[in-house]
């Protein structure tokens, strides 16, 4: 995450964190201010503080499936200035849900690499 994230505060369970995401085809970088709260080990949640909408919330979930861990993602992107604002979240939407698929296919990078080689039997 070096790079993509600085921790300006931490508490026991949450953290105010600047966020940086790569826009435009990687020529520009976003930067948004968010809290992110711990209920370990079964949400991480997110609340934007300042960014380039007027508000963001997301979830990512942990709940134990039939001796697997699903992980479940929400999120809610709100606009304001009526249809100049929807213009705008449209572009923010499309950064950010590349944001949420990288993390995603990192999560899921690290939980297979975690696991180990599987064999056949598994």
């Amino acid at each position: 995450m070096s790079g993509k994230l600085q921790v300006l505060d931490r508490g026991t369970d949450m953290v105010l964190a600047e966020h940086y995401t790569s826009v435009h085809h990687g020529r520009l970088t976003a930067a948004t201010l968010e809290t992110v709260m711990f209920d370990r080990p079964h949400r991480i949640a997110f609340r934007l503080v300042r960014g380039p909408v007027p508000h963001i919330t997301e979830e990512f979930t942990l709940t134990e499936q039939d001796g697997t861990t699903r992980l479940d993602y929400s999120g809610e992107l709100g606009t304001d200035f009526s249809a100049a604002g929807q213009w705008w979240a449209d572009r923010v939407a499309a950064a950010w849900e590349a944001a949420v698929r990288s993390s995603f296919a990192a999560i899921q990078a690290e939980a297979e690499r975690r696991a180990g080689p599987r064999t056949a039997s598994q």
